[in-house]
């Protein structure tokens, strides 16, 4: 089973080393999943307004019976809600959909502002896809808000208590430095895709220094995109096989040791119960699968295959 790991945020918070991810998850299935991963052991859930589930996590969560201060909860600021006077109504949304009265950690989905629909006292528990993607010419409607003034109103939710933490997600150093100049309350962790084919040396190196901590969402490559997965790389199946673990595991193993919690997907027990079995790789076998880092894959890049707008 797992080691217990638990990673440090700089408020002293702990954050378990592995977590629970909800992200393309059917209906039903993601109710189904946050079950059997509590009565498994994990005691971190990683849900988003834009997953449109959060309403089965909660379920989930009140059908195990495990104590809500017992699992640390985050959930994501979506896109259509960077103007400041959005901010609290997207949190409110997401604490209603899941049943609970504070998030663990918030983050700022990504650093792309999509134009609302509608007013702040409008938004929906559990949202739509026309309601999160508002279109302008056959495109996502996208506008520009400071980075500033969001994070403004991300550390009223603190204030207030709706969360205890709050962050960001993909984004790089230079987003990370223009938020740090501007914050009065800094920060706690960037939640950011990593794999062994991407590895992200530099700004894993930059957060550790700025004490931000890293989540790390894909850990085995997502595949939405049809490309070609890291888990099915020879070097990650023939550790997996001499180790008698599974690919998935590996790239687990890995993440983990590279001092980020890691948030893997997935609605089948046994492969729930598999991701965490954690355990320790040797220095031959962790420097093997580092040497995929050279081939420097991004799965998740939503800006460009999809939103007409540079993110990394």
């Amino acid at each position: 089973m797992s080691l217990g790991r638990t990673c440090t945020l700089y408020t002293g918070a702990q954050i378990p080393t592995i977590g629970l991810g909800t992200w393309l998850s059917k209906p039903d299935e993601v109710r189904k999943a946050v079950l059997h991963a509590l009565k498994t052991g994990y005691r971190h859930l990683d849900c988003a307004y834009v997953y449109r589930n959060e309403d089965e996590v909660g379920q989930g969560l009140r059908e195990s019976g495990v104590a809500r201060e017992d699992v640390f909860i985050t959930s994501k600021l979506w896109n259509t809600h960077h103007r400041p006077e959005y901010v609290k109504a997207a949190v409110r949304a997401s604490l209603r959909a899941l049943g609970i009265e504070y998030l663990d950690l918030y983050l700022i989905h990504w650093p792309v502002s999509f134009v609302p629909n509608g007013a702040p006292e409008d938004t929906l528990t559990v949202p739509t896809l026309e309601y999160l993607f508002p279109q302008k010419d056959g495109n996502v409607h996208i506008e520009d808000v400071d980075f500033a003034a969001t994070w403004k109103a991300m550390e009223e939710l603190v204030d207030e208590g709706l969360v205890k933490h709050i962050g960001v997600s993909n984004f790089d150093i230079p987003k990370i430095e223009y938020v740090l100049k501007n914050a009065r309350i800094r920060p706690a962790a960037n939640q950011v895709e990593l794999h062994p084919g991407l590895l992200q040396p530099e700004l894993l190196e930059f957060c550790k220094k700025e004490k931000i901590h890293i989540t790390a969402y894909s850990p085995l490559g997502n595949n939405i995109y049809g490309k070609e997965r890291i888990i099915d790389d020879p070097a990650i199946k023939n550790i997996a096989k001499k180790l008698n673990k599974s690919p998935a595991q590996i790239c687990i193993a890995f993440a983990a040791q590279r001092g980020v919690s890691v948030v893997p997907k997935s609605v089948t027990p046994s492969r729930i119960e598999e991701n965490f079995q954690d355990f320790i790789l040797d220095k031959e076998d962790f420097d093997e699968v580092s040497k995929l880092g050279a081939r420097n894959i991004r799965y998740n890049d939503p800006g460009t295959e999809e939103w007409n707008v540079k993110i990394f």
